[in-house]
C-alpha cells in the first residue's frame, strides 16, 4: 500500500502476537484466511492506492496530458499499486490552494501554472520574467538542466512542494473581444485579466494598463459578462477553454512562456519508500518528454482550427515585437531581488546564450 498523508505505509512490519485462543472449528475457518491476508499485505499488492490530483485547466489542455501521461505511467511502474484520479477545472480548489494542500499532505498531486508557485518560492520567478523565455526549446532548456534543478530545490525548500514534471503549454498570447491589438498603445481603454503574479501585472502595467488580476476560475465568466475584455494564455489552453466563444482576436505575441509543473508535497514524498520515489520520478521524467512533443506536435495545427473552426483574428505584434519588448523588460530591475539578485537571471540569460541583464 502506497503511503499518503493519513494512510499507512507502503511496507510495514508487522508486530508480533500470539494468536487468539480460539475453538478448534473456528480455527480451521479463520486461520487461513489470516494467513493469506497477511501474504497479500506483505507482497505489497494487498491493496492499490488511489492519488488524486489537481489540475486546473480543463482536458484537452496541456496541464490535463501531463497529468494522464503521468497516472498512466505510474500505474504501470507500480504494477497497479498506485492509480491516480485526475480532476480538471479546479475542482479541488484554486491552483495556489492547491499548493498549500499539496505542501499540508492534504492533496497528493496538482498541477499548476508556474505563477502560482511563485508566490510561495519568489526565485521561480526569474521563469516568468517578460522575454525571458522566448520559445519552446529556452522553456526545454532552464527546466532540464542546471537551472531547473537549482528552481526545484529552491521549491523544496520554501514551498514544501516537490516538482516532478513539467507542462510546456507554449507562449501566453493576448486575446481579446474589442479589437486587433498589434501594439501596446492599442490596448488603451482594454480591461485585460491576468493571473494574481505580481511580475505579470507589472508587465501590464508598462503596457500602459491597469490589468485585473482575477482567480483563473473567475476568467471564462469574467469575459462571458463583459467583466474584462481580454486575457492572455497559449493557444492550447485557449482552445481546451473555449475561450473563442467569448474572445475575437488574438495576439500572436510571446511575453511569457507558460510553464505548468506537476507537484507533490515533500512530505508525502519522503513518505514514500525508495523504490516508489525513483518510479515517481520517472514517470515524472518521461510525462515532461511527452509533455514537450505534444505541444510541438499539436501547437500548429490548433492555431489553425482557432481560425478555420471558430473564427478568431490572428494579429502580428507590430515590429516583430520590439516596443512590447522594450517596454516589459524595463521591469526586470524591480524583480531582481524576489528571484535571488542580478546574477541569478545573468545566469539564465547566459545557458540561453544571450547578453547579461540590464543594471538596476
Amino acid at each position: 500500500m502506497i503511503s499518503v498523508a493519513g494512510h499507512l505505509p507502503f511496507t510495514c512490519r508487522q508486530r508480533q502476537q500470539q494468536p487468539l485462543e480460539l475453538p478448534m472449528r473456528i480455527q480451521k475457518l479463520v486461520l487461513p484466511m489470516a494467513v493469506s491476508a497477511v501474504s497479500l499485505a506483505l507482497s505489497g499488492n494487498a491493496m492499490a492506492e488511489t492519488w488524486k490530483m489537481a489540475v486546473g485547466d480543463a482536458a484537452g489542455g496541456t496541464q490535463y496530458e501531463l497529468g494522464k501521461t503521468f497516472a498512466e505511467l505510474i500505474e504501470e511502474k507500480t504494477d497497479g499499486d498506485v492509480t491516480v484520479d485526475l480532476f480538471p477545472n479546479g475542482q479541488l480548489g484554486s491552483e495556489q490552494d492547491t499548493v498549500n494542500n499539496a505542501s499540508m499532505g492534504l492533496l497528493d498531486l496538482s498541477i499548476v501554472a508556474i505563477n502560482n508557485i511563485t508566490p510561495f518560492s519568489p526565485t521561480v520567478g526569474v521563469l516568468t520574467l517578460p522575454y525571458v523565455i522566448q520559445g519552446a526549446e529556452d522553456a526545454k532548456l532552464l527546466t532540464q538542466e542546471e537551472v531547473g534543478e537549482e528552481l526545484a530545490e529552491n521549491t523544496i525548500r520554501d514551498a514544501g512542494v516537490r516538482l516532478l514534471g513539467w507542462a510546456y503549454s507554449g507562449c501566453r498570447r493576448l486575446t481579446n473581444s474589442a479589437r486587433p491589438v498589434a501594439e501596446p498603445a492599442d490596448l488603451d481603454g482594454l480591461v485585460i485579466r491576468v493571473p494574481k503574479n505580481e511580475i505579470m501585472i507589472s508587465a501590464y502595467q508598462s503596457w500602459g494598463v491597469n490589468p485585473n488580476p482575477l482567480a483563473w476560475s473567475e476568467t471564462f465568466t469574467a469575459l462571458q459578462q463583459g467583466v474584462v475584455d481580454g486575457q492572455d494564455n497559449p493557444y492550447i489552453t485557449i482552445d481546451a477553454m473555449k475561450f473563442y466563444e467569448v474572445q475575437d482576436y488574438v495576439t500572436d505575441s510571446c511575453y511569457v512562456f507558460s510553464l505548468e509543473p506537476l507537484i507533490i508535497g515533500e512530505g508525502q514524498f519522503q513518505s514514500l519508500s525508495p523504490e516508489l520515489q525513483a518510479a515517481v520520478l520517472e514517470a515524472g521524467q518521461e510525462a515532461t518528454e511527452h509533455s514537450y512533443n505534444y505541444l510541438l506536435e499539436s501547437e500548429e495545427a490548433i492555431k489553425q482550427r482557432l481560425v478555420e473552426e471558430h473564427g478568431m483574428e490572428i494579429v502580428e505584434p507590430a515590429n516583430d515585437e520590439q516596443e512590447w519588448i522594450e517596454l516589459a523588460t524595463g521591469i526586470w530591475p524591480d524583480f531582481y531581488d524576489s528571484i535571488g539578485g542580478k546574477e541569478k537571471l545573468d545566469e539564465v540569460l547566459a545557458t540561453l546564450g544571450r547578453e547579461p541583464a540590464p543594471e538596476q
